[in-house]
């Protein structure tokens, strides 16, 4: 997010910045922590030069902060990159993000589970909170109204030393697919226990297991829905990624650093019809598809509803495949 970010805030800026002035980035780490989010926010929601917030990262936090940058007499807009938690939808009329919720992506690993790898029974393995909770939900609901099973959903913390009880009762069990309903160190657990006790069941999981793509031959064949996949084939996020790879030692972007991109050029393109005025910056962006222009960023289309979403996103499936996260095929 922060490199995207930053690469965003230096192009704008290389062609004269916005009504002539430089954009800056105050950088604030929440570590997805809920009490640090709240304490990062009331130090951004005090600062007057703060116009608007990219962020944040994690579902928890953004809903944490939410409650600060909403409150007060000069309320601040959120506009979050990742985080998928349907408790953001409409929350507060401040609060906005860039990607699909969680209601769309449980239900598209869902089909994509039951259509394209046949599967008929799934066992969960979802981390304690807002996120995890999420797509389990999602996920199951659709699963099940196809006609398929839920057989196990058990939860974990960031703590949970093994999950090899709860493997080998889904093993027990006869699932035939793992749903990591995860974040990356929780999911890489998961898949060197798996790797022990010898299963070799298909892995499907939402977009918190980006970046495992990094582990090689550890998360090689798992599937990940995601709201932006670097191999999109826009002219204009191809232009993204060779740039962002050329700035950044042949790293490609995911979903978070795209999201945070668009953002910041939203932003910027809010503040240059609208002004660096707090109000005057939600007001334009709370119009964003109906009465202001919709965006054309790198992740998509961006126009928000009345909720603060964007419905007119799609969730994608990526496959990791020596060591990359690309598109999956389908039938």
């Amino acid at each position: 997010m922060l490199r995207a970010a930053q690469l965003a805030v230096n192009q704008v800026n290389a062609k004269g910045g916005v009504r002539g002035r430089p954009l800056e980035l105050r950088i604030a780490d929440d570590s997805g922590n809920e009490d640090t989010a709240v304490r990062m926010a009331e130090k951004l929601y005090a600062d007057p030069s703060v116009v608007a917030v990219v962020g944040h990262l994690t579902s928890g936090a953004s809903i944490a902060a939410a409650r600060v940058y909403g409150g007060g007499t000069t309320p601040v807009a959120m506009i979050s990159p990742a985080a998928s938690s349907p408790v953001l939808s409409g929350m507060s009329p401040y609060v906005f993000r860039v990607c699909p919720s969680d209601l769309q992506h449980g239900p598209r690993l869902a089909r994509f589970t039951w259509q394209a790898l046949g599967a008929r029974r799934a066992g969960i393995l979802y981390i304690n909170n807002d996120y995890g909770r999420g797509i389990r939900g999602t996920f199951a609901g659709e699963f099940t109204s196809l006609g398929g099973a839920v057989i196990e959903a058990d939860p974990y913390v960031p703590g949970t030393p093994s999950l090899e009880p709860y493997l080998s009762r889904m093993r027990r069990a006869g699932v035939d697919v793992l749903v990591l309903a995860a974040e990356r160190p929780g999911a890489e657990l998961a898949l060197r226990e798996m790797r022990s006790l010898g299963l070799q069941w298909p892995v499907v999981g939402g977009d918190a297991l980006t970046g495992i793509e990094a582990d090689g031959a550890l998360a090689e064949g798992v599937r990940i829905s995601s709201a932006y996949l670097p191999d999109r084939r826009d002219e204009r996020n191809a232009t993204f990624v060779a740039e962002y790879t050329r700035a950044f030692g042949g790293q490609r972007p995911d979903h978070r650093g795209a999201g945070a991109y668009d953002t910041v050029l939203l932003l910027a393109r809010a503040i240059d019809h609208a002004g660096a005025d707090r109000g005057a910056v939600h007001a334009y962006l709370a119009r964003v598809g109906h009465g202001n222009p919709a965006f054309d960023g790198v992740t998509g289309k961006i126009a928000f509803d009345a909720n603060g979403d964007v419905p007119g996103k799609t969730v994608a499936i990526g496959v990791v495949h020596d060591g990359e996260l690309v598109t999956q095929a389908e039938p």
